[in-house]
C-alpha cells in the first residue's frame, strides 16, 4: 500500500477537495527513469475521501492495487463497499467477449454485482440510492470500439442524474501515443462507436470523462460531478505494459498495441485469432491456401471465443508476432496496407466485407465508423488518399482533444 499515517493525517487535516482540480492542466514531464504509478496505487490521494460513505464500485479484473483487487483492498482498509457494477466481460473478467452478464453476488466478498452488459446498460436509481460516492476503474485501451468508455459514459450519465459524484482512478493508455483514424460519422453510431471520436482517441479514462462533460455527450447535456486522480509519472508518449490483461482476448503486450489495427477484421471475412491463444496477431482464412505459407486452425477455446469464425478449419494469411512494434510506435499511424493486402489476396471479392456470410462476421461500417473505408478498399484507393479522406475532422478532433488533457 501506498498510504502512509502522516500522509492520511494531513489530508484528514486539509482535507481532499483539492482532487478535484488536481491535473486541471497537463503535468509536468516526469523526471526520467520515474516509475508509472496508477490512480488506483495512490491511495494516500484518495483514502480519505472514502471514510463514513456507502462505496459503489464500477470495475472488473484490471481494477487492483498492486495485484489485490480494488475491492479487496479497499474492504481491507476499513472502506464500506456496498455494490459493484461490472462492465462486458464481468466483474472479475471471466465472460466470454459479446456475452450476457447477469447480476450476481460475487463469491469472494458477497457483495452485490450489478451488470452493466445484459438487460441494462448503464445503473438506475434503485442501483444507486444507497451509494454516497461511486469509483470508477478500469483499465482502458484507448479505442473506440473498446466498449469501456461507453461504460464511463453511461455511469457518468446515471451518477449526473441521480446526483452522485464519481471518483475516477485514472490508468496509463497503453495506445495513448498517438491518434489516428477516422472520426465517427453519427450516422453509424452503434454499442461499439458512440461518440464522434477517431479509432485511436489518445487519452486516459480521466482525460476522455473531461471531454464527455466538456463537449455535452450526455443525455440533456447533464454534467457529471467527477474527481479525477490522475496517474503519477506519465506522458502519452510513455509505453506501459498492463499488469493484467484489459479482457480475454487481449492477453499479450503485442495484441494490445496491434488491436487499433487488427480490430477492425471483425468486419472482414477473415479470421482474426479468435479460437487461438494469439487473438488480434494473426491474420486468415481458409481461402487464402496457396497465397500465404503461415498457417493457424481456430478452435473453440471456453472463456475466449467459444464458436470462432472456421472453427476447426486451417486457416492461411498473415503472423503478425513477429512484426517490429518499433516501427508501429514511430509512425504513430494505424496499419491500413494489411487489409489492403489481404483484400487484394482473397479470390472472392465480393464476400469480404460481406457479414451476412457469418453471426461471427460484423459490419466493417460500424467498426471503422466510416462507410468510406470499405469503399476505399475495394476501389484500391491509395493509402495516403484514404488518410486525407478523415480530414478535416481527424485534425479537428486533435485540436479539441488538447483542452482536455491532463498528461503531455
Amino acid at each position: 500500500m501506498k498510504t502512509s499515517l502522516l500522509g492520511l493525517l494531513f489530508l484528514s487535516a486539509v482535507g481532499v477537495w483539492n482532487i478535484g482540480s488536481i491535473a486541471e492542466k497537463p503535468v509536468d514531464n516526469p523526471p526520467a527513469g520515474s516509475k508509472i504509478i496508477p490512480a488506483a496505487d495512490q491511495t494516500e490521494k484518495y483514502l480519505p475521501y472514502l471514510k463514513g460513505k456507502r462505496i459503489g464500485i464500477v470495475g472488473n479484473q484490471t481494477s487492483v492495487i498492486g495485484k489485490t483487487h480494488l475491492v479487496d483492498s479497499l474492504r481491507s482498509l476499513g472502506i464500506q463497499i456496498v455494490k459493484a457494477f461490472g462492465p462486458e466481460h464481468g466483474f472479475r473478467g471471466k465472460a466470454s467477449a459479446g456475452v450476457k452478464v447477469g447480476d450476481e453476488v460475487d463469491s469472494a466478498t458477497g457483495i452485490r454485482i450489478i451488470s452493466l452488459y445484459g438487460p441494462k446498460r448503464k445503473p438506475t436509481k434503485e442501483d444507486l440510492a444507497d451509494i454516497d460516492l461511486m469509483i470508477y476503474d478500469i483499465q482502458d485501451v484507448g479505442c473506440r470500439f473498446y466498449t469501456y468508455i461507453n461504460v464511463l459514459a453511461d455511469v457518468m450519465e446515471a451518477c449526473a442524474e441521480n446526483n452522485k459524484e464519481l471518483l475516477i482512478l485514472d490508468r496509463p493508455n497503453p495506445n495513448g501515443y498517438f491518434v489516428d483514424g477516422p472520426v465517427l460519422d453519427m450516422k453509424l453510431k452503434s454499442g461499439i462507436g458512440k461518440f464522434p471520436i477517431p479509432i485511436t482517441h489518445g487519452m486516459t479514462i480521466g482525460e476522455f470523462a473531461k471531454m464527455v462533460n466538456g463537449e455535452g455527450w450526455l443525455a440533456n447535456k447533464v454534467q457529471c460531478q467527477i474527481k479525477i486522480i490522475p496517474v503519477a509519472n506519465y506522458t502519452h508518449d510513455m509505453m506501459y505494459t498492463l499488469p493484467v490483461n484489459p479482457s480475454p482476448n487481449l492477453n499479450t503486450p503485442l495484441s494490445i498495441l496491434l488491436y487499433p489495427s487488427t480490430c477492425v477484421y471483425e468486419g472482414t471475412i477473415l479470421n482474426y485469432g479468435r479460437g487461438t491463444y494469439t487473438p488480434f496477431t494473426i491474420l486468415g482464412a481458409p481461402k487464402l491456401k496457396g497465397k500465404y505459407a503461415f498457417s493457424f486452425t481456430p478452435v473453440s477455446i471456453k472463456g475466449m471465443s467459444e464458436a470462432p469464425l472456421y472453427m476447426n478449419e486451417v486457416c492461411y494469411g498473415l503472423d503478425l508476432s513477429k512484426y517490429n512494434l518499433d516501427s508501429l510506435v514511430k509512425t504513430k499511424r494505424i496499419n491500413i496496407s494489411w487489409i489492403q493486402e489481404m483484400y487484394n489476396a482473397y479470390p472472392e471479392k465480393e464476400k469480404f466485407f460481406d457479414f451476412k456470410q457469418s453471426k461471427e462476421i460484423g459490419n466493417v461500417d460500424y467498426r471503422t465508423g466510416d462507410s468510406r473505408f470499405k469503399e476505399q478498399i475495394m476501389a484500391n484507393v491509395p493509402e495516403e488518399e484514404i488518410r486525407k479522406s478523415w480530414e478535416p475532422a481527424l485534425g479537428n478532433y486533435k485540436q479539441m482533444r488538447l483542452k482536455y488533457l491532463l498528461y503531455k
